[in-house]
Order: C-alpha cells, then sequence, then structure tokens
C-alpha cells in the first residue's frame, strides 16, 4: 500500500484538473500546492476552441463558464477580418478568457469537491523515482515522505521535479519577448480577441477582453528591438509601442492599466518522453510552447484528459505513464512545428523572409484555408510536408 494513488507537485490547471479527474472515479490524490492564495503572474489567459473541447471532456467547461470564464465566439484581425469561431472550427466552441489566478481557484476547487485532499503552503523538497516514487513534502514546518502509485510534477516550466529527476531538457531559438498587463475600461467588446501582426517588425498585439471592461493586453517583439518593459513606471511605454505595432489609440483611451507590468521570454521548452519510473510530467513542466501562438492552457488540458485517461483504462500505470509520454510527444511536437512555420511566414526578418511572404501572402490573401489552423481546432489537424509547401505557396 502507498499514502496515496496520486500525488500532484502543483495545484494550477494541470495539477488540480487531473486530480479532479482521478479523485472522481475513487483515486486517492494529494495535491501539493505552494502558494496559500493564487497570484497574479502574467500566465496564460487565452483557451482557444480545442482547448475549449478538452475542458467539456474533464468535465470544466461549464464550471468555468459559471464563475470566471468569458466566452469570446469572435477574433478581430486589426480591422481586416472577423472571424466567428462558432462557425469555422470542428468544435464549434468559443475560445475563452478568464483571469489566471482565479481558473485556478475554480478548478482546484472543483478537486477538491471530487474528493482530492489538498496541502496548500506546502512546499516539495525531493521527489525519487521509483516502484513506489516518492515526495518528500514540508507543510506548516514539518517535513514527511510520502509515496504513490504515481507523483505527477505539475509545477511549471521552471518544475523543481524535472531537475530533480534529470529529465534531458530543450531550449528553442530565443527570438522573442512578450510582456502584458491587465487595462480597466477599455473600449474593447467583452466577445471579440483582437490581434495584430506588424510583419515588417516581427511584432504582435493583443487583447483579450474578460468582461465588464477588464481586458489583458499582451505584445510580442523580437528580444533585440527595445527593452524590457517592467514596473508601473513603464505603463506608457507599453501603450505607445502597443499602438506603434498596429493597435487602434482610441482602445487605449480613458483606459487604466492595473496590477503587474511584466517582460517574459517566448523561447518553447520541452523534455522528451516525460515520464520515467512513476513520475510524469505534464503541463510546461513536459513541455512549453511559444506563447505566441496561445497554446498554453489547451496542451496542458490535453496533457491532463490523455495522462488520466491511461491511468484509467489500465492497472499497470507503468504502461499506462509511457503511454501518455509518448502521445504528449507527438502533440506537443504537432504544436511546436506549426508555431515555428508560423514565425517564419510572418515574423521572421531578412531579405529571404521577404521573398517568402511575397510568394505566399497572395495565395493566402485568396485561399486563407493554406494557412494550418492547429492553433484554433488543435494538434491533431494534419502537419507533413504538403501543408508546409501549401502554406508557404511552394505547392
Amino acid at each position: 500500500m502507498t499514502d496515496y494513488d496520486v500525488i500532484t507537485v502543483g495545484g494550477g490547471l494541470g495539477g488540480s484538473a487531473l486530480a479532479k479527474v482521478l479523485a472522481e472515479r475513487g483515486a486517492r490524490v494529494l495535491v501539493i500546492e505552494r502558494e496559500r492564495a493564487f497570484k497574479d503572474r502574467i500566465r496564460g489567459e487565452w483557451l482557444s476552441p480545442w482547448g475549449a473541447a478538452e475542458m467539456q471532456k474533464l468535465g470544466l467547461y461549464d464550471a468555468l463558464l459559471e464563475t470566471c470564464a468569458n466566452p469570446q465566439p469572435y477574433i478581430d484581425f486589426a480591422g481586416f477580418s472577423v472571424r466567428d469561431l462558432l462557425i469555422t472550427t470542428p468544435h464549434k466552441l468559443p475560445a475563452l478568457t478568464f483571469f489566471h489566478p482565479a481558473m485556478q481557484k475554480v478548478v482546484l476547487e472543483r478537486a477538491k469537491v471530487a474528493g482530492a485532499e489538498v496541502w496548500r503552503g506546502a512546499e516539495i523538497r525531493a521527489i525519487k523515482a521509483g516502484q513506489p516514487p516518492r515526495a518528500t513534502v514540508q507543510v506548516d514546518g514539518v517535513t514527511r515522505e510520502l509515496t504513490a502509485r504515481l507523483v505527477v510534477c505539475a509545477d511549471g516550466r521552471s518544475s523543481a521535479g524535472r531537475t530533480w529527476l534529470r529529465f534531458t531538457g530543450h531550449r528553442g531559438k530565443q527570438r522573442l519577448f512578450g510582456a502584458g498587463v491587465m487595462f480597466d475600461k477599455m473600449r474593447a467588446a467583452d466577445d471579440t480577441s483582437v490581434f495584430v501582426l506588424d510583419s515588417s517588425n516581427a511584432r504582435q498585439s493583443f487583447l483579450f477582453p474578460q468582461g465588464r471592461g477588464s481586458v489583458r493586453a499582451y505584445l510580442v517583439w523580437p528580444n533585440d528591438q527595445i527593452p524590457r518593459l517592467q514596473g508601473n513606471s513603464d505603463f506608457g511605454r507599453f501603450i505607445a509601442e502597443s499602438v506603434s505595432t498596429g493597435l487602434p489609440a482610441d482602445y487605449f483611451e480613458g483606459a487604466e492599466p492595473h496590477g503587474p507590468l511584466a517582460s517574459f521570454d517566448m523561447t518553447e521548452t520541452w523534455v522528451d518522453h516525460p515520464y520515467r519510473d512513476g513520475v510524469a510530467l505534464i503541463g510546461d513542466a513536459a513541455g512549453s510552447s511559444d506563447p505566441t501562438w496561445g497554446q498554453g492552457l489547451s496542451l496542458t488540458a490535453r496533457d491532463v484528459r490523455v495522462l488520466s485517461k491511461n491511468l484509467l483504462d489500465s492497472d499497470d500505470w507503468e504502461v499506462a505513464g509511457h503511454a501518455y509520454a509518448e502521445a504528449h510527444d507527438e502533440y506537443f511536437g504537432r504544436s511546436v512545428k506549426v508555431g515555428g512555420w508560423l514565425f517564419d511566414l510572418f515574423l521572421s526578418q531578412g531579405s529571404e523572409a521577404d521573398r517568402l511572404r511575397a510568394r505566399a501572402m497572395p495565395l493566402l490573401a485568396a485561399e486563407p484555408d493554406r494557412i494550418p489552423d492547429h492553433n484554433m481546432s488543435g494538434p491533431d489537424l494534419p502537419c507533413d510536408d504538403s501543408v508546409r509547401r501549401r502554406l508557404f505557396g511552394e505547392d
């Protein structure tokens, strides 16, 4: 006998959603969460339609809509076109936006209602793979070593578990920085996300309304183009750079920034085969895609669904863990591959990139479906060389 069936390290979306699904099926689950109260760290707050479909399968979609989520059925591409996601995606679902700490609170509460045990203000001191794996936890000044059938590290892209277990990490090429800040009283439609692309300067701006005039704004730029934006003193510069990128200045008239303004590295990181001897990695601990393409939350939800299904369908959790890891490598790899194609076409710089856009853009304008729709419709779409060639106008 082990102390628990599953211990999740991290009580955010990945750890709590997994705990909720497994506890509903009778598993003994412990969630270890370091923070006593979730804080705003400007993390993902836009969930794609395919991610919303994953949330439906996890039994969390309605819970989010009832509490903190704001449906986004439309995307406004800076006045050039508006896409209706309810019509143009296979899932017929909107994107969702929400305040990240509010989402975490809702999902963690659903895990508790399902029967999961939750320790807050607890810190992991060590994780050991094996049969059974072990987690050393400190809470309220007391240190305990616990055993489980499975330990799941859902502790973010700087995962301590990933380091302790010596998973080999990979890092993409550093190309972009991003910054985000919340605005109140912004002139933006509550049901429409706004995307602006400035290919000539490799910059993007995004507005993700959260309802009642609250909007999370993001700016993305090449890492050598402007200094990092950080702190209250840079609110004005954030607005100016966003307008320079192409966001209409009208959006910011009367808008009031609040909360943290911070910059972050957009480089993707990942491990191969995120399972080893009783320990699984999910969410950003397993792989953090470039946030430019908005896939992080959806990929985390997919991780939870795939891992939980394999565990519930098998008595051999070693086999289930490896099956999850193989599946993760496939769909995460597809997401990163398509993101790389989109970067090369829309954001890369230089004479070769200019020639690529000169050839491809007229074709895309005439046939928008040349653009692979993985970011909205999911990583299960075809992802072979014929898709790449069609995007780049090489067919």
